[in-house]
């Protein structure tokens, strides 16, 4: 599999775990494409180990949030993906913007995210 394919393939399988509540497919996802390296930025936050904020998205949101794809576009070894986040709670949706870039077995993702 090339990495367009590769990548486009991550992006769908991930957002299927996290809506099936599958911790360890959602994780493995990131494991299995990051093979080389892994980083992650919250546009607007301080920098934080991947695997930690990964972790940490899953058990502060997991539960509240569920996730449409509104569009997802890979471009090469690159990916922009605009995701509603749907509350469980009946608040509002939230909106994300996310960015990949995949080289030689490294992921690095930029989530910007909508209040």
């Amino acid at each position: 599999m090339n990495d367009s394919k590769k990548l486009e393939h991550f992006l769908h399988a991930q957002v299927e775990h996290w809506n099936n509540g599958d911790k360890e497919g959602f994780l493995g996802c990131y494991r299995d494409i990051a093979e080389n390296g892994l980083d992650i930025e919250y546009v607007g936050y301080p920098k934080a180990d991947p695997w930690v904020t990964l972790n940490a998205m899953w058990d502060q949101e997991r539960e509240k949030i569920r996730i449409d794809i509104l569009a997802a576009i890979v471009s090469g070894n690159e990916a922009a993906c605009h995701h509603r986040n749907n509350r469980t709670t009946g608040e509002p949706a939230t909106h994300t913007i996310e960015l990949y870039k995949f080289e030689n077995g490294h992921l690095s993702a930029r989530y910007f995210i909508g209040r």
